[in-house]
């Protein structure tokens, strides 16, 4: 990242209460803000897997690292209080859709009641404060159309997961029109595709899922090879997220000033990156070579078929676009598990996070992005 001012210098030096930094997205985004110069105070349950990209970034030694559950309103108050940020990142979640329909009471708490601690810690915030919420693509209802959903499109869900990111959807609407309309805390939310990038181990994501197999010697198991899914980098969605905080603090282009960034965005690739599994698998298997194998079930738990998201209104609005394309993206995932698989170096993972960082700066810089140039 060196060289470049990144979001005109909007994190440096401020606070940032960053939920969710033990996750996979989370500990992305603590590296790219530590980066920033941004002070972080992360808030969030201990590592959810061995190994962890927290860990494996030392992301403890850091920042300022607290371990505590949004399910507990005391506690997420008693942060952001203490924390005083001028800037918020919601992250933490019940991530996963299979675990969602095996706990979905858990899934709830966490992703709809855990959302509105947060909302009403900040509502007792006495500064100015960007707030951005992060739910994901699934929130909408899903109709296996074609072409890809809007902001404005019915929320809903089928599964447990899907349901518990549009009731978390319909808070922040709520909270934002009853308490944020006239106070200094300005918060948004912002939805994003599947993501992929090197660092995420959680069990029953296909990222993951194949890596353990390639480590093996195993087939890739595919329970859905046809499934389409809008599959981009980590980077792009986390871009996204900073340029809108950027936008809600006050700081970009001028001329953004005419929209009202306090609503909701779609963060997502642009159509060529709407591909089925196999599609991803035989990508990977480009920088690791392997196989894998059709595993389909058919008395599994439902699981979207078709899902895209439509961007322009981040792109039109906030003058975001995607950086890397579908095979960039899935050759630099590729990579980083391969070099971390080959090494024996604890500080690999360090060295691959950030200089994919600065590799997905400079290109941005070089595109002439807003938020990098």
């Amino acid at each position: 990242m060196e060289g470049l001012v990144m979001y005109q210098g909007a994190f440096a030096n401020k606070v940032v209460w960053l939920s969710g930094h033990t996750g996979f997205k989370g500990a992305w985004l603590a590296e790219w803000l530590i980066g920033l110069g941004a002070k972080v105070h992360g808030f969030a349950l201990p590592p959810p897997t061995t190994p962890s990209l927290f860990d494996q970034l030392g992301l403890a030694a850091r920042m300022h690292s607290e371990f505590g559950d949004v399910r507990d309103l005391a506690a997420v108050d008693k942060s952001i209080q203490a924390a005083q940020p001028d800037y918020v990142f919601h992250l933490a979640a019940q991530p996963l859709v299979r675990e969602a329909y095996a706990s979905p009471v858990e899934t709830y708490a966490i992703n709809v009641q855990g959302t509105i601690h947060v909302l009403d810690a900040l509502r007792r915030l006495n500064r100015p404060c960007a707030a951005v919420f992060v739910t994901t693509d699934k929130c909408y209802e899903n109709r296996e159309w074609f072409y890809g959903y809007r902001e404005e499109d019915p929320l809903g869900g089928h599964d447990p997961y899907s349901s518990s990111k549009a009731a978390a959807e319909i808070a922040i609407q709520s909270y934002r029109r009853s308490y944020f309309q006239n106070s200094p805390i300005r918060i948004a939310s912002a939805r994003a595709g599947n993501v992929i990038g090197g660092g995420d181990w959680a069990m029953d994501r296909i990222v993951p899922d194949c890596i353990r197999s390639l480590s093996e010697g195993r087939a890739i198991a595919l329970r859905n090879p046809h499934s389409t899914r809008p599959w981009q980098h980590v980077l792009e969605p986390l871009s996204g997220y900073l340029l809108l905080a950027s936008v809600l603090a006050g700081h970009g282009n001028p001329a953004l000033n005419r929209y009202d960034p306090r609503t909701a965005f779609n963060f997502g690739p642009g159509p060529d990156a709407n591909r089925p599994v196999v599609d991803l698998v035989e990508e990977m298997l480009k920088h690791w070579p392997g196989r894998w194998q059709d595993a389909r079930n058919p008395n599994a738990v439902h699981e979207a078929g078709l899902l895209q998201l439509c961007a322009d209104k981040a792109r039109n609005e906030l003058k975001w676009f995607p950086v890397w394309t579908f095979e960039r993206a899935v050759a630099q995932t590729a990579i980083w598990y391969r070099d971390m698989h080959q090494s024996a170096t604890a500080s690999q993972a360090g060295k691959l996070t950030r200089s994919q960082i600065a590799d997905y700066c400079h290109q941005a810089g070089a595109s002439l992005l807003s938020w990098a140039a």
